[in-house]
């Protein structure tokens, strides 16, 4: 099992990945590391709204739960 640190480590560098890759998607749609730059924190954003939506609509579902 993994200490909340090293958790807390792995999340940090999984978003950075994914921030400097979607820079760099939005850099060779747009030619703009700016605008890739918007484009990566404006997914980021909308991407952990939903995620946090999606853990709320599935917290309030028993399907699959043994003892509930």
């Amino acid at each position: 099992m993994d200490s909340k640190i090293r958790l807390i480590a792995k999340s940090v560098t999984w978003q950075l990945a994914g921030l400097f890759t979607m820079t760099l998607i939005g850099f060779v749609f747009t030619g703009s590391v700016a605008a890739g730059g918007s484009i990566a924190i404006s997914g980021a954003v909308v991407g952990f709204i939903c995620y946090f939506a999606h853990e709320i609509v599935w917290s309030k579902i028993a399907w699959g739960i043994r003892g509930r």
